[in-house]
Protein backbone atom coordinates (compact mmCIF):
# COMPACT_ATOMS: atom_id res chain seq x y z
CA UNK A 1 0.00 0.00 0.00
CA UNK A 2 1.61 3.39 -1.03
CA UNK A 3 0.66 6.75 1.25
CA UNK A 4 1.01 10.31 -0.47
CA UNK A 5 3.41 12.31 1.31
CA UNK A 6 3.09 16.19 0.32
CA UNK A 7 5.92 18.32 -0.27
CA UNK A 8 7.08 20.73 2.02
CA UNK A 9 8.29 23.86 1.93
CA UNK A 10 11.73 24.34 2.62
CA UNK A 11 11.77 27.43 4.80
CA UNK A 12 8.65 26.94 7.13
CA UNK A 13 7.82 23.53 6.58
CA UNK A 14 4.27 23.96 5.69
CA UNK A 15 2.68 21.59 3.13
CA UNK A 16 2.63 22.77 -0.55
CA UNK A 17 -0.12 23.64 -2.68
CA UNK A 18 0.07 24.25 -6.33
CA UNK A 19 -2.47 26.83 -7.02
CA UNK A 20 -4.86 28.74 -4.60
CA UNK A 21 -8.25 26.26 -5.55
CA UNK A 22 -6.03 23.67 -3.81
CA UNK A 23 -5.16 25.55 -0.49
CA UNK A 24 -8.64 26.55 -0.69
CA UNK A 25 -9.97 23.03 -0.78
CA UNK A 26 -7.83 21.95 1.58
CA UNK A 27 -8.94 24.24 4.16
CA UNK A 28 -12.79 23.58 3.45
CA UNK A 29 -11.89 19.67 3.98
CA UNK A 30 -9.96 20.89 7.12
CA UNK A 31 -12.70 23.03 8.68
CA UNK A 32 -15.16 20.06 8.09
CA UNK A 33 -13.27 17.54 9.30
CA UNK A 34 -11.63 18.74 11.94
CA UNK A 35 -13.18 22.12 12.77
CA UNK A 36 -10.24 24.40 12.18
CA UNK A 37 -10.27 27.62 10.80
CA UNK A 38 -7.76 27.96 7.87
CA UNK A 39 -6.60 30.94 5.75
CA UNK A 40 -4.52 30.48 2.87
CA UNK A 41 -1.74 32.55 1.51
CA UNK A 42 1.14 33.04 -1.07
CA UNK A 43 4.53 32.13 0.38
CA UNK A 44 7.31 34.82 -0.54
CA UNK A 45 9.89 31.92 -0.56
CA UNK A 46 8.79 29.48 -2.90
CA UNK A 47 5.89 30.87 -4.46
CA UNK A 48 3.14 28.08 -3.56
CA UNK A 49 -0.35 28.35 -1.51
CA UNK A 50 0.23 27.76 2.09
CA UNK A 51 -2.17 27.01 4.95
CA UNK A 52 -2.31 29.30 8.17
CA UNK A 53 -4.64 29.52 10.92
CA UNK A 54 -3.89 33.42 11.86
CA UNK A 55 -6.70 35.43 10.42
CA UNK A 56 -5.98 38.05 7.55
CA UNK A 57 -7.48 40.81 9.14
CA UNK A 58 -5.15 40.83 11.50
CA UNK A 59 -1.62 40.31 9.50
CA UNK A 60 1.47 41.20 10.59
CA UNK A 61 3.00 43.79 7.78
CA UNK A 62 6.47 44.24 7.73
CA UNK A 63 8.17 47.37 7.84
CA UNK A 64 11.61 48.22 6.74
CA UNK A 65 13.97 49.62 9.79
CA UNK A 66 14.50 52.65 8.17
CA UNK A 67 10.89 53.46 8.13
CA UNK A 68 10.10 52.47 11.59
CA UNK A 69 9.03 55.84 13.91
CA UNK A 70 12.02 56.25 16.03
CA UNK A 71 11.37 56.55 19.98
CA UNK A 72 11.14 60.61 20.85
CA UNK A 73 13.70 61.40 23.53
CA UNK A 74 12.02 62.76 27.19
CA UNK A 75 14.58 64.75 28.08
CA UNK A 76 13.98 68.24 29.27
CA UNK A 77 14.79 71.15 26.41
CA UNK A 78 14.67 68.31 24.16
CA UNK A 79 14.80 69.36 20.20
CA UNK A 80 14.39 66.67 17.26
CA UNK A 81 16.74 67.66 14.37
CA UNK A 82 15.21 69.30 11.07
CA UNK A 83 15.38 66.79 8.44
Amino acid sequence: MHFFTPKRCPNSSKIMYHDKAQAERAAEQSRIERGAELWTYRCQYCGTWHLTSHSPDHAWVHVPLNQQIKPHSRKKGYKPRRK
